[in-house]
């Protein structure tokens, strides 16, 4: 997979559809229904909520307290939905990562003496695996 591919899989990424969480007060700096919107699109692409959380324009804390609220399992349940995907397709590009063949450059005495085929990266590839079973393993 090429860069480039790997960008557009991150950006194609399916953003679920949800019902914003009501808001309790209105604040021009609270979590409109856009911001919330934002928020889940950027956990959908980077699967990170401290990013989708900067994204949005909000705090971390904020995101969590948001989940937490009464009216929010719409909100909740997309964010699941999108970080289960992100980290799905994250798996997914390690994993073809680590399989495909790679040059990498031989320098003899400080000198570029050529390339060499580099096959598979078994480290990358326990790594990915290691990754699967946290992600299939239930939390406590």
């Amino acid at each position: 997979m090429e860069p480039q591919d790997i960008h557009a899989f991150a950006v194609h990424a399916a953003i679920p559809d949800f019902d914003p969480v009501p808001p309790g007060r209105r604040r021009h700096d609270g979590w409109s229904d856009e911001r919330q919107r934002r928020f889940i699109a950027a956990i959908a692409r980077t699967g990170c909520v401290a990013r989708a959380a900067k994204a949005a324009g909000m705090s971390v804390t904020s995101a969590y307290k948001l989940r937490r609220r009464p009216g929010a399992e719409s909100f909740a349940a997309a964010w699941s939905i999108a970080l289960a995907d992100a980290r799905r397709r994250a798996f997914e590009v390690a994993i073809d990562q680590a399989m495909t063949a790679v040059l990498v450059p031989r320098l003899y005495r400080g000198n570029f003496a050529g390339t060499m085929m580099r096959g598979d990266d078994t480290g990358a590839i326990l790594l990915a695996l290691r990754a699967a079973a946290a992600m299939a393993s239930p939390k406590v």
